[in-house]
C-alpha cells in the first residue's frame, strides 16, 4: 500500500493504512493472491450517509491488476450487498475511471484541492 499511499497527497502514510485494518473494526483488508504470489489489495469501509450505505473502496494498489480485478470486484459486489449497501464508491485519479468504466462504474465527480501554506505563496 506504500504507493497507494502516495497518492493521498500527504494525508496517509503506508503505516497510517496498516493502522486503519489492523486496529478498527470498520476497514476491511482485501487481498488478491494465488498459492505462489500476492498480486494487490484493496482497503474498504463502510460510508453510512443519511439516505445511503456504501462500501468505499479507499485504497488499492498492486500489480497485474487485470489477473484480479475481476474476481476482486465480485467478491466486493457480493459483501457489499450482504451487507446492506446500496453501491461500491471510490474516488482516485482520473486514470482509474478508465480501469473501471467497463465494470459499470459511473463518472459521478472530480474532487479538486487547492494547497494552502508557505510553499504555496
Amino acid at each position: 500500500m506504500v504507493k497507494a499511499a502516495d497518492y493521498t497527497y500527504g494525508r496517509y502514510h503506508s503505516e497510517d493504512i496498516y493502522d486503519l485494518v489492523s486496529q478498527r473494526d470498520d476497514y476491511q483488508l482485501w487481498v488478491a493472491f494465488d498459492d505462489d504470489k500476492h498480486y494487490g489489495a484493496v482497503v474498504s469501509n463502510f460510508i453510512v450517509y443519511p439516505n445511503k450505505r456504501v462500501l468505499a473502496l479507499q485504497f488499492c494498489g498492486g500489480e497485474q491488476l487485470a489477473l484480479w480485478k475481476k474476481d476482486m470486484l465480485e467478491l466486493l459486489k457480493r459483501w457489499a450487498k450482504e451487507t446492506g449497501c446500496e453501491a461500491i464508491e471510490s474516488t482516485g485519479r482520473k486514470g482509474w475511471m478508465k480501469i473501471f468504466e467497463d465494470d459499470g462504474y459511473k463518472f459521478q465527480w472530480l474532487t479538486y484541492e487547492l494547497p494552502i501554506g508557505a510553499q504555496n505563496g
